[in-house]
């Protein structure tokens, strides 16, 4: 036995197959498989037999999993088939990044886990910006449309995507920890994330430590220093934690308490239904990976924002594919924002007052005949 092969025996892999040197293919003739995997796996049975729901093991329905699958794929020569490693990869997330669960569960070497693990994660990373993109001009006014329902009100058909940002817990780093101990009191990284309104992500900015504020994050971003998003004529939409501002990208924040006037009231109230969109995304996240993101990342810190941009790209490819867990929104933790006390020079408050006085102002359908013709300035 050639020593491949004593070394697969010895940690009892999942072959069951491994050509001898006398069976390598010529390099003119047609190429013959590496190996043939075990379908006695318990984990790889569910996946084979065609029918086994897939959820509780792989946080993904067979459909996802299976356009994934086949949006990865690669021709190769040897190895361990694609498949499998694409399998081990999504059991490994759902498995709340243990190695050790993972080589146990596919009968592999723990180095093996690791190595298929940093190798998937690069195949996602390459498909990124065909899954979270900025929306063409069709798929904007649909956006913009989306978000008007959201709100209860027209006066929102102008807002193109929602901003938060979300703290993942992470060990901490031996150098440089405190940068990372957030207000919370936790190790954590931030992912800065803009959703459309339907919770899909179209722009992630994920690495900067926990104690970072999200005003700074937000200036630290592509989607702030080249003024990415949104198009002129639209805004997005974020919580106290965001200043208001107008330029370099039009970002609306609502109100600061003690509130003025019905009118402002009124606004946050709208703003708040809209806004809230970008939670939801984030609860649905924390949801399918609950294993992952309600304790501390068990990676490297300089891998950690690998991983949480693979979660956010499933993310993503599960909305395509109609793939949606709904969130369990008391187990995750209410990631609120201390609201900004500095004015910004880039104020957009003036848009934001012209969007209160427009959600205030009266409604032709909802007024008496003799007034539904009188101009309101």
């Amino acid at each position: 036995m050639p020593p491949i092969g004593k070394m697969l025996d010895n940690t009892h892999s999942a072959i069951n197959k491994i050509i001898s040197d006398d069976e390598l293919p010529s390099p003119f003739g047609t190429r013959a498989p590496y190996c043939l995997l075990n379908q006695q796996v318990p984990v790889l049975r569910l996946y084979l037999d065609g029918r086994s729901d897939l959820r509780p093991d792989f946080r993904l329905n067979r459909q996802t999993l299976t356009y994934l699958i086949n949006t990865l794929r690669e021709v190769r020569d040897h190895g361990w088939g694609q498949d499998l490693e694409i399998l081990v990869f999504i059991f490994w997330l759902a498995s709340a990044t243990s190695y050790w669960v993972v080589c146990r569960a596919f009968d592999m070497p723990r180095s093996t886990v690791h190595m298929i693990v940093h190798k998937v994660s690069k195949m996602l990373l390459r498909i990124k910006r065909k899954v979270i993109h900025f929306p063409s001009l069709d798929e904007l006014e649909e956006i913009s449309t989306g978000f008007a329902n959201l709100a209860g009100s027209p006066v929102f058909s102008s807002i193109a995507g929602s901003i938060d940002g979300c703290h993942i817990r992470i060990k901490p780093p031996s150098a440089d920890s405190m940068c990372y101990l957030n207000r919370k009191l936790f190790y954590s990284i931030q992912l800065q994330a803009l959703c459309d309104h339907q919770g899909k992500y179209l722009d992630i900015f994920v690495g900067y430590p926990g104690s970072v504020h999200d005003s700074r994050v937000l200036r630290k971003s592509q989607i702030y220093l080249k003024a990415l998003y949104p198009p002129d004529g639209y805004h997005i939409l974020g919580d106290g934690g965001f200043p208001c501002l107008s330029h370099p990208i039009s970002l609306i924040t609502p109100y600061r308490e003690p509130l003025q006037n019905a009118s402002q009231r009124r606004f946050n109230f709208h703003h708040a239904k809209a806004r809230s969109i970008i939670e939801r995304s984030f609860c649905c996240l924390k949801t399918r990976w609950r294993s992952l993101f309600f304790k501390a990342l068990e990676v490297k810190p300089e891998f950690a924002p690998e991983v949480i941009t693979c979660c956010t790209i499933l993310h993503n490819i599960c909305i395509t594919n109609g793939d949606i867990m709904e969130p369990e929104e008391d187990k995750l933790d209410d990631d609120d924002h201390d609201d900004l006390q500095v004015r910004d020079p880039q104020s957009g408050e003036h848009t934001r007052e012209c969007l209160a006085a427009a959600l205030s102002a009266p409604n032709d359908d909802n007024l008496p005949p003799a007034l539904r013709h009188h101009d309101y300035l």
